[in-house]
């Protein structure tokens, strides 16, 4: 029996492949939520342990259940030993941390005896859930203070999550605000639909691998410059422009020669992207030059894109002002995509534990588009 196929568009865009209860994007109304709650106002209200929560066990904690959530999280960021001995192998490669995590992730579930989802239970996947996301920050700075020749440093029980990150990265106590900056932003990216990382984890999971394997596909995914790799490039746009009378030049010649102007548009929003607008206003409370010429140069190049792509809104999307943002709190540019990967581990995992609860495995058809078989095969 022939099976009937479906024809989609290409990247599935649009396309539903399931149900889920973690949250949605509406790129029409320029809004995005986590389960019930609009991500932007969790973002400003909440912790980025609450909403770690939130993402996992389907609701808020309250006072009590938040302070034991934050003790277990902050209780798993030590490494294992072997994935310790192994890290300064990995940073030695020169590929970088984010590189480094996809090995150290693998070594990590490998270390701590993670068995696939398919033989698990419920209780057991949250747990190997949350043991990955808490080592990731741990993961991902050694790799970076080990790639510049400094000692790796110990994760901090005392600090958040975000505090943490911050101080194991750079070796001193951040400020609040640069601790609550950081915060904001890395809630604000912890889910965002099914975007090509999340979608990668979902089908590892459907398979019935172990929570590491999920989490190293993601990563992989990520790494790729059309998704996860745009922060930084969006602060080298504003370099290569230096100043606000040169953006509208500089943007006609990139756009001619059919570059793209990273930091500008988005396959789901169709207004302003809620996250930009989050992260604009905190790049506001800092203030000072690179601030003053984001805004100039946003402007400028938003009119030139109307002008030269009419009828597109091509407005700037979160890797835009995350760049700044994580430049005015002095995050290395090389651990801007890093630092995205810390927050979305959560959301990725969220994913991977309803994924795996489904137990069907996703298994799309393709169209065969070679030459016409059977065909003989030639002699030698």
């Amino acid at each position: 029996m022939t099976t009937a196929h479906t024809d989609v568009p290409r990247g599935l865009a649009g396309v539903v492949v399931t149900d889920t209860a973690i949250g949605d994007v509406r790129g029409a109304q320029g809004f995005y939520h986590y389960r019930e709650y609009s991500a932007v106002d969790l973002a400003q209200q909440r912790s980025f342990e609450d909403v770690w929560y939130l993402m996992v066990h389907g609701e808020l904690p309250d006072a009590v259940r938040a302070a034991g959530f934050a003790a277990r999280t902050a209780a798993a960021r030590e490494l294992p030993e072997p994935v310790r001995a192994l890290l300064p192998a990995l940073a030695a490669t020169g590929g970088g941390p984010l590189a480094g995590l996809r090995s150290a992730l693998s070594v990590t579930g490998a270390a701590l005896g993670m068995r696939p989802v398919y033989d698990l239970g419920p209780e057991q996947r949250a747990e190997d859930a949350l043991r990955l996301c808490a080592v990731v920050p741990t993961l991902l700075t050694s790799l970076h203070r080990l790639q510049r020749g400094l000692t790796p440093l110990e994760p901090r029980g005392d600090l958040s999550h975000a505090a943490n990150y911050l101080y194991m990265l750079s070796g001193r106590e951040p400020e609040p605000r640069e601790v609550r900056a950081v915060e904001r932003y890395l809630v604000s990216t912890i889910d965002h639909g099914f975007n090509a990382s999340t979608f990668t984890g979902r089908v590892i999971a459907s398979t019935g691998a172990d929570l590491a394997a999920c989490l190293t596909g993601a990563v992989g995914a990520l790494s790729g410059p059309l998704h996860g790799g745009a922060p930084s490039r969006a602060l080298d746009t504003l370099d290569a422009i230096g100043d606000p009378s040169r953006a509208d030049a500089w943007v006609r010649e990139q756009v001619l020669a059919g570059a793209r102007i990273m930091g500008f548009g988005h396959p789901v929003y169709r207004t302003e992207d809620p996250r930009s607008r989050m992260l604009r206003e905190i790049a506001l409370e800092f203030g000072g030059d690179l601030v003053e010429l984001a805004v100039a140069v946003e402007e400028r190049v938003e009119a030139v894109l109307a002008e030269l792509k009419p009828g597109r809104e091509l407005h700037t999307n979160v890797e835009y002002y995350a760049g700044v943002v994580m430049e005015l709190c002095g995050l290395p540019r090389e651990m801007f995509t890093p630092t995205f990967a810390t927050a979305r581990v959560v959301g990725w995992s969220a994913n991977v534990l309803e994924q795996a609860a489904d137990g069907k495995i996703i298994r799309p058809a393709a169209r065969y588009t070679g030459p016409t078989p059977p065909r003989p095969v030639p002699a030698d």
